[in-house]
């Protein structure tokens, strides 16, 4: 399900609540909201908050990561690409194709994450070396410094395969819906208890419809943040433009 999506139920589940909280309360027995009642729900409501707190952090705290260690993956994958180019030219001119096959590698990486947007992009139809490491193994080294060279292109290439295959179970993986589905939950109560004991008038509901429009819209935000690749707050691509510029150099 798209952050979107969780977003908006979570928007109708709170904000519901709270207006359900609001009728419930007109219908109550006074006593039902005497004081010594009022003070229940606030402590029951006050542990309620402080666990959803908690949540939230830990999911920020999650999606924090995930986005971090997607920004690392990508300037490590940049700098060996420049390494990997940088070998193959010492090599010699016989890996000048391969070089030009991992320019435009990247330069097809670059064109399909601006022209696809938001949406995933198949890595098969991204950054691929895997035709570059073939052009590697059938070269003939004459020298022990090319093959060196060979079996330092070869490692560095194998390393830019492995960080692909990883990219892709990353962005398998999410938060776990039954953990969001508490959280939400969570949420959901917190709000009725504030319909109950709030007064109904605009100005209450106004507040309420804030908070509430607050609380989905971080909720879709972290979910975001957690497909780096993927969403509207994305890693960015500096790092490859700046090694596209570097490629192909004598």
């Amino acid at each position: 399900m798209s952050p979107i999506a969780i977003g908006c139920i979570a928007f109708l589940c709170v904000f519901g609540a709270a207006l359900a909280g609001m009728v419930l309360r007109s219908r109550l027995p006074d006593h039902h909201l005497a004081p010594e009642s009022r003070d229940a729900i606030k402590l029951a409501t006050a542990i309620i908050g402080t666990l959803s707190a908690l949540a939230l952090g830990l999911l920020i705290a999650s999606a924090k990561r995930s986005f971090d260690d997607a920004g690392l993956e990508r300037r490590t994958s940049a700098a060996r690409v420049l390494l990997l180019d940088r070998v193959m030219a010492h090599y010699g001119p016989e890996t000048q194709p391969m070089r030009l096959a991992l320019r435009k590698a990247l330069e097809a990486r670059l064109s399909a994450e601006r022209d696809d947007g938001v949406h995933d992009i198949p890595l098969a139809e991204g950054f691929d070396v895997e035709a570059i490491q073939d052009g590697l193994r059938g070269l003939t080294p004459t020298t022990e410094a090319q093959r060196l060279l060979q079996s330092r292109a070869l490692q560095v290439s194998g390393d830019i395969a492995e960080a692909r295959w990883v990219r892709t179970e990353t962005e398998v993986g999410g938060f776990p819906t039954p953990f969001l589905a508490v959280l939400i939950l969570w949420f959901t109560l917190l709000f009725a208890s504030f319909g109950i004991l709030a007064p109904s008038n605009g100005t209450v509901v106004f507040t309420l419809l804030v908070c509430a429009l607050s609380v989905s819209v971080a909720l879709v935000l972290i979910i975001d943040m957690d497909h780096p690749y993927l969403g509207f707050i994305r890693v960015s691509d500096a790092p490859f433009r700046t090694a596209l510029e570097r490629l192909g150099r004598p």
